[in-house]
């Protein structure tokens, strides 16, 4: 009788924590980690803190010429590789990243210096315009190279599918205004223990307006604060506003279209707890907190006061939520 009570009284705390990870075929996926209270969080050093940063000399190695923003490779004095991204994305990745950090999710480890010296740096195809002499290099963010061995995970075809985390990640997408959810921007690594971790490798389009490519637009204060977060609500889902479909005379790439219309479909139909959960997990952070989100980014004071007061007024919407 008492080992059937303990099985009892046990078993919804094992069902509570279930969704904290999920199986595949003979290892564990993760997406998510507790990370206690978060009102305890150093939001200015990040995932990484000030000790794991990037140090003060770099040497050039490659550049790369995937995706939009200008990239390129550095390694430090320490020998440790970093990814070097410029341009619009480069405040808004950085704080995108250190926002689902404080959520719980599995982010790179990323950082965003004003300036950097690089040596050896040669003409860039792309970015030239953020180089001046003696390779000095303005706007840069800085993440951790770890793309060895890495595959790409689907949106609509993971482990996580249903589980709270995954639902509470959904909503992260809508908060920051992410508008561009495609596949190869999420990663899936294997960790030392041999979890498959599961990642959003690049979150640059955030913290402006979702739309199409008319109007849509990255790290631009008045834009982000003017969007709409909440589209619907029923009495046991939300749906949240992401546009992502293209203009309707880009039609003829039907390829193109059905993605970006799928991609709408991410922050839809969302329970209510799930959303309200992570609500409550963002609601430990204190304003001061989520100023630093944006301060260590590189966005000026001004901004980075008006950055947080709208994702304050967003959390506050998720708390707000009644089922």
């Amino acid at each position: 009788m008492r080992v059937r009570t303990f099985v009892l009284s046990a078993l919804p705390a094992l069902l509570l924590a279930m969704p904290l990870f999920a199986q595949e075929p003979g290892r564990v996926a993760v997406i998510w980690q507790d990370r206690g209270d978060a009102a305890t969080l150093d939001l200015t050093g990040g995932p990484g803190g000030t000790e794991r940063g990037p140090g003060t000399s770099f040497m050039f190695t490659k550049e790369s010429t995937s995706g939009t923003s200008p990239k390129f490779e550095v390694q430090d004095e320490r020998g440790t590789t970093w990814k070097v991204k410029l341009g619009e994305e480069a405040k808004s990745e950085t704080a995108a990243t250190r926002l689902l950090w404080a959520a719980g999710y599995l982010v790179e480890l990323g950082y965003y210096r004003p300036q950097i010296r690089v040596t050896g740096l040669p003409a860039l195809t792309r970015g030239q315009a953020f180089v001046s002499e003696g390779g000095l290099v303005s706007g840069a963010r800085l993440e951790r190279d770890t793309s060895a061995g890495s595959t790409t995970w689907s949106w609509y075809d993971n482990p996580f599918i249903g589980t709270r985390e995954f639902n509470g990640l959904r909503v992260m997408m809508a908060l920051i205004n992410n508008w561009d959810l495609k596949d190869v921007n999420n990663s899936v690594t294997t960790s030392a223990g041999g979890e498959r971790v599961y990642r959003i490798t690049d979150l640059g389009a955030t913290f402006g307006r979702t739309g199409n490519s008319f109007t849509r637009s990255k790290g631009v204060l008045r834009d982000y604060a003017d969007s709409r977060f909440i589209d619907k609500v029923t009495p046991t889902h939300v749906d949240f506003v992401l546009h992502s479909r293209p203009f309707f005379l880009t039609f003829f790439n039907l390829s193109n279209y059905r993605v970006r219309t799928r991609m709408e479909r991410v922050t839809k139909q969302i329970p209510i707890a799930d959303a309200r959960w992570i609500g409550g997990r963002l609601g430990q952070l204190s304003a001061e907190q989520i100023d630093d989100i944006f301060r260590s980014a590189g966005f000026s004071p001004s901004d980075a006061d008006g950055y947080a007061r709208v994702v304050m007024q967003r959390i506050g919407a998720l708390k707000a939520l009644v089922q």
